[in-house]
C-alpha cells in the first residue's frame, strides 16, 4: 500500500481541525471536518460547508471560510490556494502533494490493495441446473460473483469462490423422462451438440409433451402422464435405481463437459464445486434434527413442514409426502457442509431477487435450528436480465444461450473493427484472441455496470462502441497508452522531477482520480457493487481521454513535463488494468 503521500484527507481534516482552534479557540471532532468533493463548476478539489460552524464561532459563512481558507494555505504545505462560494470553502492542493500522491502510485506494485481485514468470506454463484445450458441470466450471476469475489479479496478479506451444481431433483428428471421416450440413443458425438445444448433440448421436448397433455385433462386433479413419469423417477433416483442412475450419470456427464467449455470462455473458475445430489440426504438428517427438535412437523398428507409464520414467512415444506427431498433440502445439507470446509465468517449466496424469499426461509431455519453461521448468512439479490421482447424462459426455449451469445458477441465485434489497420500486422490466432477479448469486455462491462438490484434490458449492440459508456471504449484507452508509451522506449525518467510548468486541473483532475481507487474499492466491497468499480473505470478513462486530447505528450519538448506527463500516462494504465482486473476483463495492449 502506498505511504504517508496517500493520506491526503486525513491530514487535511486534521489541518482543518487546527485552524479552528487556533482561530476560534473550537475544538472540532476529525468527524465534524466534514470534506466534500468540489463540484466540477468550482475551482478546487475539496470543499468544506462551513455554515455549521457559524454560530459556534459567531461569524459570517463569507469570513469564516476565508479565515480558515487562509490560515491553511499560510501554515501548512497542502494548500495552494481557496476560494469562497456560498459559504462554502473550496481548497485548491497544491501541486507537491499531487506529485507526492502520483510518484507513490507509481512505486507500489500494489496499490489499491486494502489491509488485511482477517474475515474468511465465501461466495457462491454460477449454480447452473443440469437439464439445461447457461443463458444470459446465468451470465448476470457469474460476473456479478466472480467480480465481487476478486473486490472482496483486494479490500483485503480471505476469499473462496464456490459453485451449486443443481443436478438432481425433478427438473432433472423431466429432461430424463424425454431422453428416455425420445432420444434414440442421440448423444453429443452423434448429433454434434454441445452436451448442455442436447439435455436442455429433451428439457424443452418435456415442456411441449406436457402442456400437450394438460389440454387434454379431464379434471384439475388429474396429472398428466409425462409429469406422473418424472415424479416416479425421481422417487427411484432417491432409492438408487441402478438404471436411472447410469442414465442420470450419463446426462450430467454430458451436462458437465459443456459447462466446463463455456466456463473456459468466461473466464470464470471456481474453488470448489458443491453437488446438490451429496448434499440432500445431510438435508434429511437435518430435516430429522428439526423433527426431534419439535421445529419442524409432519403434516397429515405425511409431508414434514415447519411453521414460520411469526417471521411472517407462512409455512414451508421441507419434504414432499413420497419422502423426496425439497430445493431447501440440500440447501440445508450445503449450508452445514460449507461451514465445515470453511468456518467462514460471512456467506454470501448470489441468486436473483425472484429467491428472496427461499433465502429468508432458509436463514430463518438455520438460526432456529441454533446454527452458529446462521447470522453470517447474505443473499445478494441482483434484478432479471429481459430481452426486448419479454421476459426468458428456459422451459419454452425462450433463452438467450450463453454459448450463442459469446459466439455472436465474437462475430460482431469482428465486423465493428472490420479490416483496421491497427490489427493488419496481428496473426490470425492473435486477431481471434483480440476479438474474444473485446466481445468478453463488452459483455461483462454491460452486464456490471448497472447496480445489481436493477432489472435491466440487454442490448448487444450497445455494448460494443469504441466511443461509448462500454468496457471496449475503456480497451481502447488502455491499448492507446501501451501503445504511447511503447513508443517512449523508456527513453523518460521515472524518478521524476517537478514539471517546469504548474499543473492544469485536468492533470489534478487525473491523480485525484487515480487517488480515489482505494476509496471506490473499499466502497463496492462494503455494498457489494461492483458497478462502483465500472463506472470509477468509466470515468477514469474518460478524464484520461480528454486529457490526451488537449496536452501533447511525445510530442511536448520540455522533457520534465513529457516526463511527467508520459509517467501519468502508465499510472493511469495500471489503474484501469486494476479496476477492470476486478471485474474480470482483460485488457489488450494492442487493438
Amino acid at each position: 500500500m502506498p505511504t504517508d503521500a496517500i493520506s491526503l484527507e486525513p491530514k487535511l481534516r486534521r489541518a482543518i481541525q487546527q485552524a479552528f482552534l487556533a482561530n476560534y479557540h473550537l475544538t472540532l471532532s476529525e468527524a465534524e471536518c466534514s470534506l466534500q468533493i468540489t463540484r466540477k463548476e468550482f475551482h478546487g478539489t475539496f470543499s468544506l460547508p462551513v455554515f455549521p460552524f457559524c454560530k459556534r464561532c459567531k461569524a459570517q459563512p463569507a469570513e469564516l471560510a476565508a479565515k480558515i481558507g487562509c490560515w491553511l494555505q499560510t501554515h501548512t504545505n497542502l494548500i495552494a490556494s481557496y476560494n469562497v462560494i456560498n459559504g462554502f470553502l473550496n481548497l485548491v492542493i497544491h501541486d507537491a502533494i499531487w506529485m507526492a500522491i502520483l510518484k507513490s502510485i507509481a512505486d507500489h506494485p500494489t496499490y489499491g490493495h486494502l489491509p488485511t481485514q482477517k474475515r474468511h468470506i465465501v461466495v457462491e454463484f454460477s449454480c447452473p441446473n443440469t437439464n439445461k445450458p447457461q443463458h444470459l441470466g446465468h451470465l448476470r450471476n457469474n460476473f456479478l460473483g466472480s467480480a465481487l469475489a476478486a473486490i472482496l479479496d483486494t479490500a483485503g478479506y480471505s476469499v473462496n469462490k464456490v459453485n451449486l451444481i443443481n443436478d438432481r431433483g425433478i427438473h432433472i428428471c423431466k429432461s430424463m423422462v424425454a431422453y428416455q421416450q425420445f432420444g434414440n440413443h442421440e448423444t453429443p458425438a452423434s448429433s454434434g451438440i454441445k452436451g448442455d445444448h442436447l439435455v436442455g433440448k429433451y428439457y424443452v421436448k418435456f415442456d411441449q409433451i406436457y402442456k400437450a397433455e394438460l389440454a387434454l385433462k379431464k379434471s384439475e386433479e388429474e396429472t398428466p402422464p409425462i409429469l406422473q413419469q418424472a415424479q416416479k423417477m425421481l422417487v427411484k433416483w432417491e432409492k438408487g435405481d441402478p438404471a436411472v442412475m447410469d442414465l442420470w450419470k450419463k446426462m450430467n456427464g454430458w451436462v458437465y463437459d459443456g459447462f466446463n467449455v463455456t466456463y473456459a470462455q468466461l473466464g470464470i473458475t471456481f474453488d470448489k464445486t458443491y453437488y446438490e445430489s451429496e448434499a440432500y440426504l445431510l438435508g434429511k438428517t437435518i430435516v430429522e434434527e428439526g423433527l426431534q427438535k419439535k421445529i419442524f412437523y409432519k403434516r397429515a398428507d405425511g409431508a414434514i413442514a415447519v411453521d414460520l409464520s411469526k417471521a411472517g414467512l407462512g409455512e414451508k415444506v421441507l419434504l414432499r409426502s413420497d419422502g423426496t427431498a425439497v430445493y431447501i433440502t440440500q440447501d440445508l445439507g450445503i449450508a452445514d457442509l460449507r461451514y465445515a470446509d470453511y468456518h467462514f465468517d460471512q456467506m454470501i449466496y448470489v441468486v436473483g431477487n425472484e429467491q428472496a424469499y427461499h433465502f429468508k426461509v432458509l436463514f430463518a431455519i438455520m438460526a432456529q435450528l441454533d446454527r452458529p453461521y446462521a447470522a453470517s448468512m447474505h443473499h445478494f439479490p441482483y434484478g432479471m436480465v429481459d430481452l426486448p421482447d419479454g421476459k426468458m424462459k428456459s422451459r419454452e426455449g425462450n433463452i438467450v444461450d450463453a454459448d450463442n451469445l459469446i459466439a455472436e458477441m465474437i462475430d460482431t465485434t469482428s465486423h465493428y473493427m472490420g479490416n483496421s489497420h491497427k490489427t493488419e500486422r496481428l496473426t490470425q490466432k492473435e486477431l481471434q484472441k483480440l476479438h474474444h477479448t473485446l466481445a468478453m469486455g463488452a459483455l461483462k462491462f454491460f452486464l456490471l455496470r448497472v447496480a445489481p438490484q436493477k432489472r435491466m434490458l440487454f442490448n448487444p449492440n450497445e455494448s460494443i462502441d469504441f466511443q461509448g459508456d462500454t468496457g471496449t471504449f475503456i480497451q481502447y484507452t488502455y491499448a492507446r497508452i501501451s501503445s504511447l508509451t511503447g513508443k517512449a522506449k523508456a527513453a523518460w525518467a521515472v524518478a521524476l522531477d517537478p514539471p517546469s510548468a504548474p499543473l492544469s486541473q485536468l492533470e489534478q483532475a487525473l491523480i485525484f482520480q487515480l487517488y480515489r481507487l482505494p476509496e471506490a474499492i473499499a466502497e463496492a466491497a462494503a455494498t457489494y457493487m461492483p458497478s462502483v468499480i465500472a463506472n470509477y473505470a468509466l470515468e477514469l478513462a474518460k478524464t484520461y481521454n480528454r486529457f490526451y486530447a488537449n496536452y501533447p505528450i511525445l510530442r511536448e519538448a520540455d522533457l520534465t513535463i513529457r516526463s511527467f506527463r508520459l509517467l501519468l500516462s502508465t499510472c493511469v494504465a495500471r489503474v484501469l488494468k486494476k479496476s477492470m482486473g476486478l471485474l474480470t476483463i482483460e485488457l489488450p495492449e494492442k487493438m
